[in-house]
């Protein structure tokens, strides 16, 4: 008898020593967390205060190739839940060049940049142009080339022989449809996270038409409207009030994420939104295109998502249960999972 109790006392002190330490862990993990979440919210408050100017044309890039120590990592964004064992040493392509969609910025990703680092991976973020930190004035961009500027100069300027992942949320799908057109050979995979993966000749706004109506309904009633030349000209841009941008895009986000994105967010250039794309089977046809669907998405439905593949026979499809239509905030863990698997695909 005493000694099945002096062996209880034992296992009692190891359950609480392991206890303890896992305690400890999730209190690392979280510290991370807050960490991270702080320097993205100074980022995103000296953007608010530099966006009251406009001045020229600057882009500024986030993120690092830096390495860090490799380690498994637990993600303190989602549940705890460990990322499967990942190993970046036998891939060619490591770096991932992820860019934002319409009001966002390079900032929307700090999730995923710290994860991919932890991965040993090189995640990239373009600021478009008139987004983010590149001050140039939304008003003034009137074309999908123009828009996707930033991230072109950054793929004509790759060494030649190097390729990246592409990966485009939102409209930022058009941005790398359009580099993908010209950078075929630049380009290893393109993932399409809840983006507007169009058809030649179709207009990223066609794809959202089931949500917000017609081109041109849109066009003459819309009270989100931006007539940055004056309102006897054409609208220049768009921007949702905060609570519809709430509704539409972060009915999954957290609190904390919600804060940044409403003091980040900036108006939407319109031009490329209304732009038919030039995509030719020659050169767009033979990237290696793959989609995540995000299955509680309330800006670009489920039904819609599902429709752009039917339409346009990506290589691969991945679903994200639970996500809205921000999974970097929502999800990131399943999207971090999900990226990995997509890079290792041969």
């Amino acid at each position: 008898m005493g000694n099945k109790i002096i062996s209880m006392m034992k296992k009692d002190r190891k359950d609480g020593s392991k206890s303890m330490r896992m305690n400890r862990s999730q209190r690392k993990l979280l510290a991370d967390e807050e960490m991270l979440h702080r320097r993205a919210l100074s980022m995103a408050i000296r953007q608010t205060q530099l966006s009251q100017r406009f001045d020229g044309s600057m882009s500024r890039r986030v993120g690092s190739t830096s390495t860090r120590k490799q380690r498994t990592l637990s993600d303190p964004f989602s549940n705890g839940k460990q990322v499967p064992d990942f190993s970046s040493e036998s891939l060619t392509v490591k770096k991932f060049v992820l860019v934002h969609g319409e009001g966002f910025g390079a900032w929307c990703w700090y999730k995923i940049v710290a994860s991919l680092e932890e991965s040993g991976l090189s995640p990239i973020t373009v600021d478009l142009t008139g987004s983010g930190f590149n001050m140039t004035d939304p008003n003034t961009v009137s074309t999908l080339e123009e828009y996707s500027k930033p991230l072109i100069e950054y793929l004509e300027n790759l060494p030649e022989e190097e390729k990246v992942i592409l990966v485009g949320h939102s409209t930022g799908g058009a941005s790398i449809s359009y580099a993908l057109e010209r950078f075929p050979e630049k380009i290893s995979k393109a993932i399409f996270l809840c983006a507007t993966m169009v058809s030649d000749g179709q207009r990223p706004f066609d794809v959202f038409s089931a949500e917000l109506g017609s081109a041109e309904r849109f066009m003459k009633e819309s009270q989100f409207l931006i007539y940055g030349n004056g309102k006897d000209k054409p609208p220049t841009g768009f921007m949702f009030e905060k609570q519809h941008m709430k509704g539409l895009y972060f009915n999954q986000s957290t609190s904390k994420d919600i804060a940044l994105a409403m003091i980040s967010m900036r108006p939407v250039p319109l031009g490329p939104m209304m732009e038919k794309v030039s995509l030719t089977a020659e050169r767009y046809g033979k990237g290696r295109r793959f989609y995540v669907q995000t299955l509680d998405d309330l800006a670009l439905s489920p039904d819609v998502q599902e429709k752009l593949v039917r339409e346009n026979s990506p290589e691969g499809v991945f679903k994200i249960k639970g996500s809205d239509h921000s999974p970097f905030f929502s999800k990131p863990q399943s999207l971090h999972k999900i990226l990995l698997e997509i890079a290792q695909i041969p």
